[in-house]
């Protein structure tokens, strides 16, 4: 389905990242990805970015691994310079590079959590801009699609203000890319993911079970999100999509995307909320 495209998927060593870009890699694409690890160990949490770019050659794509740290804009620029080097041309980004502090679980207020929590401002919502900056210049070429991965924290509580800020943030900067770039046929959505079957997300679940059972039974794989990502691409109005948000558990249903096993993954809007509309006014 992908084959000869160009894909880039941030923080990709393991988590929502790494599945993204297996799916991705699955439908014959050629993704780059990119992360930190480079060796096991180099993270409380198994997986590096060379394993990840392992496992798409073997799902029949193409992975390019690229080690880059995304607090670093240096970094990034020289990332997107080197895709435009190799490929010339790039046609999905999906940002999933995020921070993850140690504390965000933590039920206290947010003045009893550390001040680390604002590192979600960095990476998680400073590198979304930063990428998508950097990659328009490829995506113009290609009239390409950026998917945002968000939560439904920017609209309901969750995990505290520095979490839901940042994920809020990434929403509304998703509709105003998408106002930028539609006199040029890109495409920009923000996708909620629900819970997510990662490495830390079966940790946690494995250590209180009474407590994340029935949400466990409801979650999403990785690789889930790829697809709908996949099909949002290969969707030919695409674009009426453009500068929205959107559960991706409700996209799949309309595109005919299942997870394994033939599951299909329910839309959490019930209990943590509509996504945000934005107003159509535009101020130059």
């Amino acid at each position: 389905m992908l084959e000869g495209k160009i894909c880039l998927v941030t923080g990709a060593s393991r988590g929502v990242g790494r599945g993204v870009a297996l799916a991705l890699g699955a439908a014959g694409a050629t993704v780059y990805v990119t992360g930190r690890s480079v060796r096991e160990g180099d993270a409380p949490l198994p997986g590096t970015v060379y394993r990840t770019a392992e496992d798409i050659d073997q799902a029949g794509g193409q992975g390019i691994a690229v080690v880059c740290d995304h607090a670093d804009d240096v970094q990034v620029q020289a990332l997107f310079e080197r895709v435009q080097r190799e490929q010339g041309r790039l046609d999905i980004l999906v940002n999933c590079a995020i921070a993850i502090p140690a504390e965000l679980t933590d039920i206290a207020p947010f003045w009893k959590k550390p001040l680390a929590m604002t590192e979600l401002f960095g990476v998680g919502m400073h590198s979304v801009y930063v990428a998508c900056y950097h990659a328009a210049p490829l995506l113009l070429e290609t009239q390409g699609l950026i998917v945002n991965i968000s939560s439904a924290g920017g609209r309901c509580y969750m995990h505290g203000p520095a979490y839901g800020g940042a994920k809020a943030a990434t929403d509304k900067m998703s509709h105003d890319m998408a106002h930028d770039f539609r006199a040029f046929g890109v495409s920009v959505v923000s996708l909620w993911p629900g819970l997510v079957k990662t490495e830390r997300t079966l940790a946690v679940c494995a250590a209180e079970p009474e407590k994340y059972g029935d949400w466990l039974a409801m979650g999403e794989t990785p690789e889930f999100l790829g697809r709908v990502v996949a099909a949002l691409y290969l969707d030919s109005e695409r674009q009426t999509r453009s500068g929205k948000v959107y559960y991706a558990a409700e996209l799949a249903v309309g595109y005919g995307v299942q997870d394994e096993g033939g599951i299909q993954p329910p839309s959490h809007r019930a209990f943590l909320g509509d996504p945000p509309e934005f107003s159509p006014a535009v101020v130059e």
